[in-house]
């Protein structure tokens, strides 16, 4: 019997090396008795013709093969192996009458033959047929006995029928022939004396009515294309031919096509002129290209991209879309909700003179009584909204939102320079910070259109405020810091101000104290000339002396705050995060076999970014958008995004330690090259540099996240492209065609830049992908999760400012008005009612953690082990183990009082980086991917 069980790949014990999951539904109650080997294969097994289980993968799967398993039949000519497959089918939780009629025909369709239909494909070939080995076809065998089965996973079966000398399984077809699609999660194939064969799957796999082919899916087993088995060559190229597409069509919902094409569907010129917009990408406005849809043009516009407005879903390749738990638990059914249904229940509910909040109690209220609103025929759809609540008996709603987190600890914190100065390196955007490395700061746009470059920050504004030092020795010691948003915003300020906001060019200098916190001494706020090449209107703001320079102070920072809220959306994380990286996820799919394992390292990064994106540009940065109403740069913020990816973006530059040497946030003494840039190199110090800002929460948490992701990439890439083998690298055809259409066409209006990397070492290729999962997981998460916890109070971080500063020259009559109410003038500059409250409920959904995340250093679940390579398998364990020290050493950071950016009275702690998260807002948790 052990001798039996060992050929056929089970245990001794009879027991099937299927685990079920937890919800899964199992076969039958029938324990596996297998007891049937050939005296050929008896005797292959002696001479050490078969594999021994030992090189068999321990995988945890969810399916369970709980009847005979395999069977000898032996012929007149040659011997057949029966084998067992068990396919982990993912139902839908909720189904409406609709779906619940189809199920049911197709379960009777299937008993009469219209049913699932698979065939397993050897990785060799038949000497005979010059072909790959097939099993013949076969159909899932239950499926209608299991049609009322209530489980979110259901474990159907099938049997094949294969020759003794088939080979090891590598790929199977899969034929749906019912009416509706199924999500294929897995398939484990047991019986092959190589023991269990796992095939990751999750996928959609249409009807043949929408797509006639068939489905291929590969074993979970990585080759490199030079390495793929005979019988798996072709259906390798037939696949990844299948996912590019010809380029041509509208893409329906059920296709699996990845295609580039401009941002050329932001703008609805049909709607009216004032709402057409740019196309952004090719030479005149350089942008990356997004996902294909195929979309006609519009009526007024042949260039533009007609547009599927909200709630029609815009295209997305069918496995890219939001999968049930996200869609109806949390994202998709949240977001549309708040854009769809609550946006226009506010318009109803706030009318013109309830436009300005009459005072900070007013806004406080939005926390504690709530703010009225009429629901109308929607409300089944907004009670989605935890934030909104029925009031009973009447068709009216109340608006209240969850305190955000940065009044929990000290509701007046915001108003402190200290926190102001904080917010800069523990905040939303800490990522704009640089050390002043020449006074004044000069600007970089062309003089004969903008004006003379300096800045008009003198000495004589900040030589009193720095500890005794001169202002050349504080640059020389880098005690200097600035955000300076003075470039991006000054040629876009005449368009803004003509809008119902106004905004200036600002600069903002910092000086690093003594203790390692940061204080602001200046504000620099410009206007651009009122003739090309002119002198810049400027004023320049000091912390205050009296009451009235208190007041203009503020407001000063508001302005501050107000770019930085739109440089960080409209750059730092829409740019910089989801833009930048739907070219390579396209890439990928387009160039790498599933097979190949830079897509198997890549996979869990990618996931949901093409439908968020697709979503927001529906909903979120389109023309009159929420991005466009809510934020400074209004009509203006996806022009202001391109000029950024046209002037600054450098992929060279996006990783961590790269960025941290561009902003001179690492310690300038030079004795230290760094891919020729010079760093202070400190033993002593974590990763072996020093920082020039003591204590820089995202800098120093971010290096520790940084470091696992590149010691795990390290050692993931050295099994596959060992540094023996140096030309391994330089002769992969699909590694390097992922490269070159990334480049060439993803981003292929910076096609021709220097700055490119090249991809012929492991160590290029390792750089490459450890900033790619960077951007994806811990970047993005930096930028995005803390958006409602930090920035939620309006006052203290408003995304639009509505006035400018007062100026008895400009206005005598508004400084007049200023000086009798300074309160009511504050809170006339800051966002409306309307645009305040809009902005609140966008920005905590977008803050929200779905439950199906899938956190950095995660376990890697699923129906089929994602690896059959036991050494990645370790390799990801040992990078687990990294990731949750980093955490417990984030958690330390946050409780020592010598971290005053971080811990202190009334100090948030620095979360955004700690990998792990429940659901909901909750201002920390680190996931795979760009996923919301």
């Amino acid at each position: 019997m052990a001798a039996c069980n060992e050929i056929i790949g089970v245990s001794p014990l009879g027991r099937s090396s299927f685990l079920p999951g937890n919800r899964s539904v199992l076969l039958g109650s029938k324990q596996n008795k297998l007891c049937f080997a050939s005296p050929a294969l008896l005797e292959q097994r002696r001479k050490g013709r078969l594999p021994s289980m030992k090189k068999a993968a321990a995988t945890p799967v969810v399916a369970t093969i709980s009847e005979e398993v395999v069977k000898l039949v032996v012929g007149k000519q040659q011997q057949k192996l029966k084998v067992r497959a068990a396919l982990t089918v993912r139902r839908k939780l909720k189904e409406d009458l609709k779906e619940v009629i189809v199920n049911q025909l197709d379960a009777l369709s299937d008993k009469i033959g219209r049913n699932v239909v698979l065939e397993l494909i050897s990785t060799e070939i038949n000497p005979r047929t010059k072909k790959p080995n097939k099993s013949g076809e076969t159909v899932i065998k239950d499926w209608y006995e299991k049609k009322n089965v209530k489980g979110e996973r259901v474990v159907y079966t099938a049997e094949f029928d294969v020759d003794s000398a088939f080979g090891e399984p590598g790929a199977i077809t899969v034929v749906n022939r019912h009416q509706k699609e199924f999500f294929l999660e897995g398939v484990v194939i047991e019986g092959f004396a190589c023991g269990p064969v796992h095939f990751p799957c999750n996928s959609w796999v249409q009807s043949t009515k929408d797509l006639p082919t068939k489905r291929i899916f590969f074993s979970n087993k990585p080759y490199l294309p030079s390495e793929t088995p005979a019988g798996l060559k072709e259906l390798r190229k037939k696949e990844l031919n299948e996912q590019r597409g010809d380029g041509n069509g509208v893409r329906k919902r059920s296709d699996r096509i990845y295609d580039y094409a401009t941002y050329n569907d932001l703008g609805n010129p049909d709607r009216g002129i004032e709402f057409a917009r740019p196309t952004l990408g090719g030479k005149k406005i350089p942008y990356p290209r997004r996902c294909r849809t195929g979309r006609p043009p519009t009526d007024t516009n042949m260039v533009a991209e007609s547009r599927i407005e909200k709630p029609h879903p815009i295209y997305v390749p069918r496995d890219e879309a939001f999968e049930e738990l996200k869609q109806g638990a949390f994202s998709a059914g949240r977001l549309r909700a708040v854009l769809h249904n609550f946006i226009p229940s506010l318009i109803a509910s706030i009318s013109a003179d309830n436009h300005d909040f009459q005072g900070f109690h007013h806004i406080d209220n939005l926390y504690k009584e709530g703010l009225v609103l009429k629901l109308g025929l929607q409300e089944h759809l907004i009670k989605k909204l935890p934030f909104v609540r029925k009031i009973q008996e009447s068709s009216e709603g109340l608006l209240r939102y969850d305190t955000p987190r940065i009044l929990s600890k000290d509701k007046f914190a915001w108003l402190r320079d200290d926190e102001f100065a904080r917010q800069a390196v523990a905040g939303i955007n800490p990522v704009s910070i640089e050390r002043l490395q020449a006074f004044p700061p000069v600007s970089k746009l062309d003089s004969e259109i903008y004006g003379p470059p300096e800045s008009a920050i003198t000495e004589a504004h900040i030589s009193g405020q720095l500890e005794g030092l001169t202002v050349q020795q504080a640059v020389e010691e880098g005690k200097l810091f600035v955000v300076d948003f003075h470039d991006i915003y000054l040629p876009f300020i005449e368009r803004i101000n003509a809008m119902d906001r106004k905004a200036y060019a600002t600069r903002t200098l910092f000086f690093l104290n003594p203790i390692g916190t940061l204080k602001p001494v200046a504000i620099e706020l410009g206007l651009p000339p009122a003739q090309p090449g002119a002198s810049r209107p400027s004023m320049v703001l000091t912390p205050p002396r009296d009451a009235t320079t208190n007041w203009l102070w503020m407001l000063g920072k508001a302005h501050v705050c107000s770019n930085d809220a739109g440089v960080h959306q409209l750059v730092n994380h829409w740019l910089r995060t989801h833009a930048v990286m739907e070219p390579f996820i396209l890439a990928a799919y387009r160039q790498l076999s599933a097979m190949h394992p830079v897509f198997k390292l890549l996979h869990p990064h990618m996931r949901y970014t093409l439908e968020i994106n697709a979503l927001a540009r529906q909903s979120l940065i389109n023309a009159d958008g929420v991005i466009e109403s809510c934020f400074t740069p209004g009509a203006v913020c996806m022009e202001m995004s391109a000029a950024y990816y046209k002037r600054h973006w450098r992929f060279d530059l996006e990783g961590l330690p790269a960025d941290l040497i561009r902003r001179q946030a690492l310690h300038p003494p030079s004795n230290y090259l760094w891919k020729g840039h010079t760093i202070m190199h400190d033993p002593t110090q974590p990763h072996g540099v020093r920082l020039v800002l003591p204590d820089y929460p995202y800098a120093d948490d971010g290096l520790l996240l940084w470091s696992a992701i590149t010691s795990y990439v390290r050692s993931y890439i050295q099994l596959y492209y060992p540094d023996s083998d140096p030309g391994r690298i330089r002769s992969d055809s699909e590694l390097q065609a992922w490269y070159h259409e990334s480049i060439n066409v993803g981003h292929g209006d910076h096609r021709d830049a220097p700055w490119w990397p090249p991809l012929d070492t492991s160590d290029d290729l390792v750089a490459f992908l450890t900033t790619l999962i960077w951007l994806a997981s811990a970047q993005h998460a930096a930028l995005n999760f803390g958006q409602y916890p930090l920035g939620g109070y309006v006052p203290s971080r408003p995304p639009l400012v509505r006035r400018l500063i007062p100026d008895p020259e400009r206005d005598a009559d508004e400084y007049r008005a200023f000086l009798a109410d300074p309160h009511r003038f504050f809170l006339s500059a800051m966002p409306s009612v309307l645009q305040a409250t809009k902005f609140m409920a966008v920005v905590d959904t977008l803050s929200m953690h779905s439950p199906d995340e899938e956190y950095l250093g995660g376990t890697r679940e699923g129906a089929a082990a994602w690896t059959a390579d036991k050494e990645a398998e370790a390799a990801y364990r040992n990078f687990a183990d990294e990731v949750a020290a980093a955490e417990e050493e984030i958690k330390k950071r946050n409780v020592d009082p010598t971290r005053r950016n971080r811990c202190g009275a009334g100090v948030l702690p620095y979360e955004l980086l700690a990998p792990s998260s429940p659901p909901g807002v909750t201002g920390r948790g680190v996931p795979n991917s760009v996923s919301i």
